[in-house]
């Protein structure tokens, strides 16, 4: 994420709305990352937002029908926008070697929006949307994105970015440069680093971090995009035949009725829980190796340590402690998640043939096409419960 954004100069703002309106004003800008308008109008009459998760319905146009109904059209979409966060939406899992972003790209914005919008704004979204390198390790999986998702009220695109923690001072550098705190002054983050990197976003970028527990976020990131699918496609799969090399082939899964299932993440370590509802789980047992997967790392211990995450890493068997656990909490879904599966066929085959072989052909290895993003689509799912009043 080295790579700088082309620095542009913010667009004039009209004038501030009368004190009556409680729309708040941040920088000059308004909290969603709009200019204010024009002509402000009054926010007279609003109820209480719906939940912030709970889908919109479709406002007409405002170009046509009589002022008063346009005058009542545009107070909707004013409370739509106090009750949203500002924009651009971000959720974040800052990880022991890898940091994962999640963006979601608006495409309903209208013209009178594209007017308001600040620059910074537009810019951050046309860099990030038009790239699919940033810099010389940050990666956008574009075979991942999410097309036509509504997301509080909003339709658009979800982007998937990845780029080495090790970067993650020049990412943070860039948000100070770019002046992303005069849109945002929080960013929801999960993952270790998020607590690493806390003083460094704050002195170096002007940003405060709220942080989220990470097992949290990594199941209701899964379940989340479970729900969507993938594209219309299933986001859940497993192998069929996988003791038989030649008859061995990838097939859907549905994972409608995910409970209870036993969630083995394999990133920077292994956990595995046992979930029996999006809000009740445990940690069942987990162990670490992950950071072996980095030369840096390789290359700071000793071949005497090394030996010993290798001889840990074979000999807990994955695929078998897996099994043994769904055994013992009597559950019959095993599904695999974490970066440590990412573009490693070989490794799903090896845990979807031990599943199979260990369990006697009772247990199948379910896997996600998102494997290692649940986390910072968790982030972004608690970013969107926030409003501008928090």
């Amino acid at each position: 994420m080295g790579e700088q954004l082309r620095a542009q100069p913010a667009a004039p703002a009209g004038p501030p709305p009368p004190p009556a309106a409680s729309c708040s004003l941040l920088g000059g800008l308004l909290q969603n990352g709009f200019h204010p308008a024009s002509q402000p109008l009054s926010n007279g009459g609003c109820g209480e937002a719906p939940h912030p998760l709970l889908l919109r319905p479709e406002l007409p146009p405002l170009g046509h029908g009589s002022p008063a109904k346009k005058c009542r059209l545009r107070r909707r979409m004013d409370s739509g926008r106090r009750h949203r966060p500002p924009f651009p939406w971000f959720g974040m899992d800052i990880g022991g070697t890898l940091v994962k972003l999640v963006y979601f790209e608006p495409k309903d914005i209208t013209a009178e929006e594209e007017q308001e919008e600040v620059e910074n704004l537009k810019s951050i979204r046309k860099y990030l949307t038009s790239n699919t390198a940033y810099g010389k390790t940050g990666i956008r999986d574009v075979h991942l994105e999410l097309k036509n998702l509504t997301m509080c009220g909003r339709k658009g695109n979800l982007h998937f970015i990845r780029f080495p923690s090790c970067a993650m001072h020049r990412f943070i550098q860039m948000g100070s440069e770019k002046n992303f705190s005069s849109l945002h002054t929080t960013l929801c983050a999960t993952g270790g680093g998020a607590y690493k990197f806390e003083e460094d976003f704050r002195t170096i970028a002007d940003l405060q971090l709220h942080k989220l527990d990470e097992l949290d976020c990594l199941i209701q990131g899964l379940l989340y995009v479970d729900s969507v699918g993938f594209n219309g496609q299933p986001e859940c799969y497993y192998f069929e035949n996988p003791t038989d090399p030649e008859q061995c082939q990838k097939k859907p899964y549905c994972l409608d009725n995910p409970y209870p299932m036993l969630l083995v993440n394999i990133g920077s370590g292994v956990s595995i829980l046992a979930v029996y509802s999006k809000d009740n789980y445990k940690r069942v047992t987990g162990s670490s190796f992950g950071h072996m997967m980095s030369k840096e790392k390789r290359d700071s211990i000793s071949k005497e340590d090394l030996a010993r995450a290798t001889l840990v890493t074979i000999t807990n068997n994955i695929g078998s402690i897996a099994r043994m656990c769904a055994l013992n909490e009597n559950i019959d879904k095993v599904v695999f998640v974490g970066n440590f599966l990412r573009i490693n066929m070989i490794s799903m085959k090896v845990l979807a043939y031990a599943m199979d072989y260990w369990s006697k052909g009772q247990l199948k290895a379910l896997f996600l096409e998102h494997e290692g993003y649940f986390g910072a689509v968790g982030a972004l799912l608690e970013l969107l419960k926030m409003t501008d009043d928090q």
